[in-house]
């Protein structure tokens, strides 16, 4: 494990200002780190879009420091912690599942402790404000060498709260993880859960995909390699960069085209 680890990321749902601050406390602590804003635009309580953009960042990033906040819990019992991952990353947050997905794909979670040093944390700790007071502080800290064992007792973190797809014969029902910025619909499942659902599925195959909520609606998209394999306007199923199964309209938003923003989980099934 390296002595030190000068580069810290910052991901929250906090907007510009709120985040600079929390670059500030890191720099503050850590003048020697250089700090990455990786995102300030999650959307606000979007646990799970947050930790599956942190799942699909930090892999790409040097190893590192790495804060991810997106906390509606602040100031309630969750509690904040840093996890140690196999490559050797330390990521920062709330325990409320949010650093999981990215501690499995950097080499599983190697230990974790719970941040209750006061000496890591400011003098004054705001209760709604935990992204300044606690995690920047802790994670400036982190950079300089700070061992995790000196910032608290060891814990066990929690793992995200995300149902499993149900996989039927000809059938394939997976939750909504979230709404990228094109409107794209991103689902928990990847190519092994289709597979397993209607066997080898080549590209132009249509499938119709149902949902249930917040209106019931239904829509006919064919599986494609990518946006353009179809016209501008008409909708795809795709498997995305990150291997997720996601629901786009090419050059248009499958959130609002489809009416699918809210909807908690979608089923697909062979036309």
């Amino acid at each position: 494990m390296p002595e030190s680890r000068p580069f810290v990321s910052l991901a929250t749902d906090f907007g510009a200002a709120y985040t600079a601050i929390c670059a500030g406390v890191v720099y503050t602590v850590a003048p020697a780190a250089n700090v990455l804003v990786l995102s300030d635009e999650i959307t606000p309580f979007g646990v799970r879009e947050g930790a599956m953009l942190l799942r699909q960042a930090l892999p790409y990033l040097p190893a590192g420091v790495h804060v991810g906040i997106v906390d509606p819990g602040v100031g309630t019992s969750r509690r904040p912690v840093a996890i140690e991952t196999g490559r050797g990353d330390v990521l920062v947050g709330p325990d409320n599942g949010l650093l999981a997905p990215a501690a499995d794909a950097l080499g599983g979670a190697v230990r974790a402790h719970a941040l209750e040093n006061p000496a890591y944390r400011l003098p004054a700790v705001s209760a709604s404000f935990h992204g300044r007071d606690v995690f920047s502080p802790a994670a400036g800290h982190l950079a300089t060498g700070v061992d995790l064992a000196d910032l608290g007792p060891p814990v066990e973190p929690l793992p995200l709260d995300v149902p499993s797809p149900l996989v039927g014969d000809g059938e394939l029902t997976a939750p909504v993880l979230y709404t990228d910025r094109f409107g794209s619909v991103i689902l928990g499942a990847g190519p092994d859960d289709l597979t397993a659902a209607f066997g080898p599925l080549p590209h132009g195959t249509p499938l119709d995909v149902v949902w249930a909520a917040p209106a019931p609606g239904s829509a006919r998209a064919a599986f494609e390699e990518t946006f353009g394999s179809v016209a501008p306007g008409e909708p795809l199923v795709w498997i995305n960069s990150s291997g997720r199964l996601g629901l786009a309209v090419n050059q248009g938003s499958a959130a609002e085209v489809l009416g699918l923003a809210g909807a908690g989980s979608v089923t697909l099934r062979r036309a």
